[in-house]
């Protein structure tokens, strides 16, 4: 599955990101409801040692997701469940765990269901939720440094789980979907143009593939991007699209999320 080495590229470069980081910079909040550098990397690989368990081990990760979801609270399971670790081990144990779960990932059936905390996934659907995950919640420490992330055409497995999920965002708000959704397309990194749906509807949202993948994560508001977003229905949708499960989530306020500038 492209989709295994998609999900490695991307961590790989978030990972470098922090290459020249102090351990001290780790404890430093970003925008993303204070979590600090060092919960953002202790989630992720977290979570990639639970992918990894739905290929090899399904009782450990039914115990391991049984105890995030319990009373303590899931950031603090997973500060118990990884020892401690913080700065620069962590990132190392983290890189190499993903390293783990692409080639894991890369051998296995596409379409093979696994387990997860909600209903099963096929395995294509649980390597680009890591995908998702680990570019969404890169942007808030890309954005705490100040960095302009470059990003790759693999950000297109982003935006057509976020085109997927259009009904989905609805479904978790207990609102009824309206039955055609719009008319998405988009300019990739690389300059290609991405379009699903039917050119020419009513409803339609246009422009940056990186700022649509932004919405749909909700690292920004739709406001603050330059999206074109034509039509009740698509300005319905970016106003609340959520592409990732669990309950749902208010995206953040509009000015809320940015990149800092940082002092030459």
């Amino acid at each position: 599955m492209e989709q295994a080495a998609d999900f490695l590229g991307e961590t790989q470069a978030l990972g470098q990101l922090l290459t020249p980081l102090p351990d001290a910079a780790f404890s430093e909040a970003t925008q993303f409801k204070g979590w600090t550098i060092n919960d953002v990397i202790r989630h992720l690989h977290f979570w990639n040692r639970a992918a990894a368990l739905q290929l090899t081990d399904e009782a450990e990760l039914t115990r391991m997701i049984s105890g995030a979801m319990g009373a303590g609270g899931m950031r603090a399971f997973e500060k118990e469940t990884l020892g401690g670790l913080a700065g620069h081990a962590l990132r190392e144990a983290w890189l190499a765990t993903a390293s783990d779960v692409a080639g894991l990932y890369a051998k296995a059936d596409p379409k093979a269901r696994l387990k997860w905390a909600g209903p099963d996934m096929s395995a294509r659907s649980s390597i680009t939720a890591r995908l998702m995950e680990t570019w969404a919640h890169g942007q808030e420490v890309y954005d705490h440094l100040g960095v302009e992330r470059v990003d790759h055409d693999r950000i297109k497995n982003i935006a057509h789980l976020g085109v997927q999920t259009f009904g989905w965002t609805y479904v978790v708000r207990r609102m009824e979907a309206p039955p055609v959704a719009p008319l998405v397309r988009l300019t990739a990194p690389s300059g290609d143009i991405w379009v699903w749906g039917q050119e020419g509807a009513v409803n339609a949202v246009t422009g940056s593939a990186t700022e649509f993948c932004q919405v749909v994560t909700q690292v920004r508001n739709v406001a603050d991007t330059k999206l074109d977003v034509r039509g009740a229905v698509a300005r319905e949708w970016m106003g609340m699209a959520q592409c990732f499960a669990g309950k749902a989530e208010t995206p953040p306020a509009a000015g809320t999320r940015f990149r800092r500038l940082r002092a030459a």
